[in-house]
Parts: structure tokens; sequence; C-alpha cells
């Protein structure tokens, strides 16, 4: 009660919760904690788990449980996070974000049994100058904290974490260390692989507080893999043999981090398991292969695509994650300035002809594609796709997968579902002459057919077309429009910052600061662009935070350059075009090019020069 009420004061004087508030958890804090208990006791008998040891209920437990909101918006309920936060600070110890990408998962494992931290909420983050810092939501549970000092060698330096962040993440590190742990014991002592059995394509995930022990343990731990994955928003797994150790990395914002290694005896079951359920032949060993997975993500379907391949220690395999709210999107969403989005809404109108999206791998095409297909999807239009693979399944639209082995290729199949009387096409890649043909012919017999390439930029496409062999009164007659996109890492919202910087290092560091201006419109007065009294640019950068595990990015979007194919341009066309005179043209046209989408986005503080310097380029 002593504790309470010290809460309470800490949370009042903070401006948190109003006097009256305080009071009235107090009062009732005695029959909220008999129903939170009751609560529990209920939820773990039904569930079987009696013998499961459950974490101390707490005051923060009663205000959460008590709805209680903001004083500022009485509408919105205060958040756990901000209640342990506040309270650390009035208490003077630190409060920590845990970023589960930084943890040492032995380190947690090992450091102390799974039942004392979740009896104690305590959870081992990191050694730092010779001290244990260890993650809790009672720093003042001095016997246990002198255990940890006692079993460690090291002195415990505590911070305080939200109590939904520690149990999450003991349950997962533990769960998953365990499930890795028995794998490998039974690797040891059986001296060959654990048989996996035969199990359905659809996985069901368990939340990671009900992994039992009972199951087989490398099914656990691909589970784990895969709501891990989900958790953090990675759009790709990698799975990668070593010499000695296993190394999972995860792709999040389209950068890798490495998160787990596991033990090199447990690689090949782990593999097993993800081929079996990609229906992959697990006995093939030497060649790639190609599979699929569907599971689901809070009860909406997910697609997990599937490549292996053999590498010097082993098979390694990748994991794309082909999440729907991610591919299917408003195309106001995806990032277009209003010029070039009524520019391509035009493009997408046009009954017949050729659209092309251009970019590397990764670059975010297959989403542009599908949110296209989705707004033109109607019960009066057929809409034909042709894929390798078939990335995302939608009941809307007919979908065709690519196999070369029994001779269904792109350009095949194109010849063939002309008689299938399709309205819209989309061909997933055009790689060569026959595909690029048949393409054409598409499109010159009355259809709109949208497809990608693999170009620079937009204007690079015109000359990609005539080197694969397309003679240019056909590029004339079936080319409708080119557009090229890039992603870019966007400025976390919760840790922004303005800064300046001079035009003179912008331009040391290769921008043209008068397309800067230019695009800016009126110049220096502007305002788009913030100058300060000294003359320099304010931009935008971000300092790093728990939000966005300390990098100043959070998300990404993408950066469009939209190429309307003019008459002017077709006149331009020939064996010998000139890109440089070509997209000079458009350019008289209104076409802007990428870099000056990106350095419109860093104007307007979505993105940093940085992002704008590594995603796009310009012929000086």
């Amino acid at each position: 009660m002593v504790l309470s009420k010290r809460i309470c004061s800490i949370l009042v004087n903070a401006g948190i919760i109003s006097t009256d508030q305080a009071k009235n958890a107090l009062q009732k804090e005695r029959i909220t904690r008999e129903r939170i208990h009751a609560e529990r006791e209920k939820k773990r008998g039904a569930a079987g788990t009696a013998n499961i040891i459950d974490a101390p209920i707490d005051f923060v437990d009663v205000l959460l449980a008590l709805n209680v909101r903001t004083i500022d918006n009485p509408e919105i309920p205060i958040e756990e996070d901000t209640l342990y936060e506040t309270i650390a600070k009035g208490l003077g110890i630190a409060y920590k974000k845990i970023d589960p990408l930084q943890l040492d998962l032995n380190l947690v494992t090992r450091t102390i049994p799974k039942s004392f931290a979740m009896k104690h909420l305590l959870l081992p983050l990191e050694i730092n100058e010779g001290q244990l810092v260890v993650a809790t939501v009672d720093p003042f549970n001095q016997e246990a904290i002198e255990d940890v000092e006692r079993v460690t060698n090291l002195k415990v330096l505590p911070v305080i974490s939200s109590k939904s962040d520690i149990k999450k993440l003991i349950s997962e590190c533990f769960g998953f260390k365990h499930s890795i742990s028995a794998a490998e014991d039974q690797f040891a002592s059986a001296g060959v692989g654990v048989d996996l059995g035969n199990f359905e394509q659809f996985v069901r995930l368990t939340s990671s507080d009900e992994v039992p022990s009972t199951d087989q343990h490398i099914v656990n731990a691909v589970n784990h893999l895969f709501s891990y994955s989900f958790d953090q928003r990675a759009s790709d797994i990698h799975i990668e043999p070593k010499r000695d150790t296993s190394i999972v990395r995860m792709r999040i914002d389209g950068v890798l981090h490495t998160v787990y290694k596991l033990p090199k005896k447990v690689h090949n079951a782990v593999i097993s398991r993800i081929k079996t359920l990609s229906g992959l032949n697990m006995a093939e060993k030497r060649r790639p292969q190609d599979g699929r997975i569907k599971t689901e993500k809070d009860g909406v379907e997910v697609e997990i695509r599937v490549s292996t391949i053999p590498v010097a220690f082993g098979e390694k395999a990748v994991l794309r994650v082909m999440d729907p709210t991610v591919l299917f999107q408003s195309l106001e969403q995806l990032g277009f300035e209003d010029e070039d989005y009524h520019k391509y809404k035009k493009m997408i109108s046009m009954p017949h002809g050729i659209i092309l999206v251009t970019g590397p791998t990764g670059s975010g095409k297959s989403t542009t594609l599908y949110s296209t297909l989705r707004l033109l999807s109607s019960p009066e239009v057929n809409i034909t796709t042709i894929e390798d693979p078939i990335e995302m399944i939608h009941e809307d639209f007919n979908q065709i997968a690519v196999q070369p082995a029994i001779e269904v290729t792109f350009d095949t199949v194109l010849r063939n579902i002309l008689r299938q009387d399709p309205d819209i096409i989309m061909v997933g890649e055009i790689r060569d002459l026959l595909t690029a043909q048949s393409a054409i012919q598409a499109a010159l017999t009355g259809h709109l057919v949208l497809s990608t390439l693999h170009t620079n930029d937009s204007a690079s496409s015109v000359t990609r077309l005539l080197d694969l062999g397309i003679p240019p009164f056909l590029v004339h007659s079936s080319l409708t429009g080119i557009i090229a996109q890039r992603l870019v890492r966007t400025i976390c919202p919760f840790c922004h910052e303005s800064f300046e910087i001079e035009i003179n290092q912008l331009n040391a560091m290769g921008f043209k600061t008068d397309k800067i201006m230019r695009y800016n419109g009126t110049g220096l007065t502007n305002n788009k662009m913030k100058i300060s009294s000294d003359g320099n640019i304010i931009l935008k950068r971000g300092k790093g935070c728990i939000h966005c595990r300390y990098t100043g990015y959070k998300g990404r979007k993408a950066v469009f350059e939209v190429l309307p194919y003019s008459e002017r341009l077709k006149k331009m066309t020939s064996d010998d075009v000139n890109i440089s005179e070509l997209r000079r043209v458009a350019e008289s046209e209104g076409f802007v090019s990428l870099r000056d989408r990106a350095i419109a986005k860093m104007i307007n503080g979505e993105t940093t020069y940085q992002e704008v310097l590594k995603v796009t380029w310009e012929n000086i």
C-alpha cells in the first residue's frame, strides 16, 4: 500500500493522472487485485496450465485494469509504457524500452532459470562495464537482485521496463532456447536427423506463451521464427549455415539484422521443417528449390515465399513474408506526388497499351502492381496475371504460375490467355524477346498490359526494349508509359529533430542545389523549404529512440518517377535513341526524376539526405 501511494504521488506530480483518479485507484486496489487474480486462475484452469508460475500483480496492473484515462484526453487510456516510464523517472531509475533484436539469447537464458525470471520478472539485458543490466518492474526487490548477484558474481544494475515486454520476452527467449537445446540434445544422442513427419500446409501458430513442452522442438522453433518476424515487421528471413553455427537474420525496413545464432546441429532440421511446410523435396539438397507456405497473422492469411539454395556449408533458406496489408494498398498511400499520381491514374485508365514498372529487386514493384490491379478490379473486368512465382493469391485475379519445366513460360502463357478474353494482363517480368513480343501483341490487340522491367530509371526502359530486339515502330504503337521507383526509409515520427546544413555541403555530396530550388518553386521564399537566418537549409533527421531501435528511421515509403510516353518521345525513339535527349524533352513536358522526387521528400521532412543518396542516382 505504501508503494502504491508513492506511485500515485509520482503519477499525480507528473500530470499523468489527477488526484481524484489516484484516490479512486487506491480505494479500489484490493478488490481490483482480487478480480485480476480470479481472472488469471479461471484462464489458467481453462487452459490446463495450473502449474505455470505467473507474474505477481502490481499497482500498475490495477491502474490498467481500471482503464484509467489521461488528463489531457479522457477518451484515451494511459499506456503501460507511459506509466512505467513516468514511475522510473520519479524513482530516479533508468527506464529501458527493450529492443528484442539487441537481446543476447544466451545471456538471457543462461543467467537465471525461467521460473525465477517469471516469478520475480527479471530479464538480463547485457553486461556493461562489469555490471549485469537487468530489466524489472520492481527495482526494490532486493532479495531477488542479491540472488542474481550471488549466482553471476556480477553487480546488478536494475532498469525499469514494462511488464508486458518482460513477460513476453522471457517466454519467447526461454521457449525458443528450450526448443533449440532440446533438439540439439536429440541430435547428439541419436546421431541422426529428427523425423519431422508430414505436417499440414496451413500452419496455425501458437502465441509465444503457449509453447507446449510436449510438441516437436523444431516445430516450436520454426513457429517462433515466423511469429517473431511478424512482430518485428520483417520482410525477409535469412537462415544461413556457417562453419560452426547457423545465422538467422531478418530484413526490417530494408536493413538486415542478425537475430539468432543457432547450433549447427539443428540447422538441417530447421531447413527440413521449412521445406516440409512449403512442399519442397527434402531429399534434394544440391539444387535450388522454390516453394510457399500459407499461415496467418492476427487472423489474416499471410503467404511466405521460400527459396533454398546450396552454399558452402549447407543449404541456405530465404523466406519472403508476403503480407497482404503491405502488398494491397490504396495508390494514394504508396508515395506518389499529386502530379505523378494523376499521370499514373490516367495511364492505367487507358483501354490498351503497355505500362512498365521498373526498379531493382526490393523496390516495391509488386506492391505497386498488386495495388493497381486491386484498384482496377471489378465484376465487369477480367484480370489475368502471369507470375514467377505467384507472390500473393487474390481471388479477384486469375493468377497463373510460370513453370519452365513443363514449358509454361511467360511467352507461351501470354499467347494462350488471349483466348481467355482478358481485359487486363499483368506479366511478372519482361526478361526476353519472346515475352516482350507477346506482351506487345497483347497490347496491340486491345488489352491493357502491366509488367516489370529491370532498369535503373524510366527512360532507360526504352533502350532496354530496343536491346531485346523490339523494333522502334512497335514501341511507338504499344508503350503507354513507364514508372520507376525506389523505397526510402522514413524519419521516425517519435524522435525527429531539425538541423541546418550548408548549401555548399549538399553540393559537395552530389546534390544539385539549383534543382532543389527549381523543384521548390519560387526558391528560398517558398514555404516548403525552411531556410535559417544564415542562409542554410533546415532539414530533419531522427535522433534515435526506442520506437525506431535507435536508427532514426521507422517504415519505408516509395519514391516514383512517372514518364507518360508522349507523341514527342515516340518520334524521338529509334534504334540509336539518345537517352539524355529523351530525358531532357520529358523534363520539358513536366517529367520529374527519382532524385528530384526524393529530394522533395527530404525537403518536406519525410526522409534524410543519406537515404536520397543511397537509393537514387543522377547523371552529372
